[in-house]
């Protein structure tokens, strides 16, 4: 087995390959504006520091948010491309579940929770038992709306630290990294577990908007 996991459902582009026992080449890159730009770059990477091309890849893993529209369908459609190319199964995970192992990895026990930047003053987040067991979300929210239901839980991600006064008990990492993913991924497959279809979690609309009513021009 060979995972090649990418993910750009935050504003880490970040890119890895698992060979089913363990990480054997990561790449991240914190840009919120240049995922396109910089996920081939960061493939390219990873399999130069493996020594290995891109057909020794035997599956896919690409993070499905939620997270921001324009971002995440980089690493949606990148993903669907390579599984195309090489004719290898493309499988979704929650970006919040790869956040939420990465922080038991480093040694967070739950309960717990996972929020990252949602825009719009709101966050993405979910609850976890522990870092393999979600048992609420994910959903998109204002950070005091959720307060309450989270008071007492420490929350890691990037939506912790931008809102203390909603989240005063914020833990690291604040972006999800494919390495984690991969690793979860891994550990699903090899138990039988079914993924997600590499569908993505939007949560809410994009922020563009066709316009409702046009304007009637006629000619003269």
């Amino acid at each position: 087995m060979l995972l090649l996991a990418v993910d750009t459902a935050t504003p880490a582009v970040t890119v890895a390959l698992h060979d089913g026992t363990s990480v054997v080449a990561e790449s991240g890159q914190v840009d919120a504006r240049r995922h396109g730009e910089l996920l081939l770059p960061a493939v390219d990477r990873v399999l130069a520091e493996a020594g290995l091309k891109l057909d020794a890849v035997t599956d896919v893993v690409v993070g499905v948010g939620p997270g921001p529209y324009t971002g995440l369908r980089v690493g949606l459609v990148t993903a669907a491309t390579f599984g195309s190319a090489l004719s290898v199964p493309v499988h979704g995970l929650c970006t919040l579940d790869g956040l939420a192992y990465a922080a038991g990895r480093a040694g967070l026990e739950g309960p717990f929770a996972v929020a990252t930047d949602a825009r719009r003053k709101e966050v993405y987040w979910a609850r976890y038992e522990d870092a393999r067991t979600r048992v609420a979300g994910p959903a998109v929210d204002r950070p005091a709306d959720i307060a309450e239901q989270l008071a007492g839980l420490p929350v890691v991600g990037a939506g912790a630290v931008l809102y203390p006064e909603a989240f005063p008990d914020a833990r690291g990492p604040e972006h999800v990294s494919a390495g984690a993913l991969a690793a979860l991924a891994a550990e699903r497959l090899a138990e039988g577990v079914e993924l997600l279809p590499p569908s993505p979690l939007y949560l809410r609309r994009p922020d563009a908007q066709v316009p409702k009513n046009y304007k009637v021009v006629t000619p003269q």
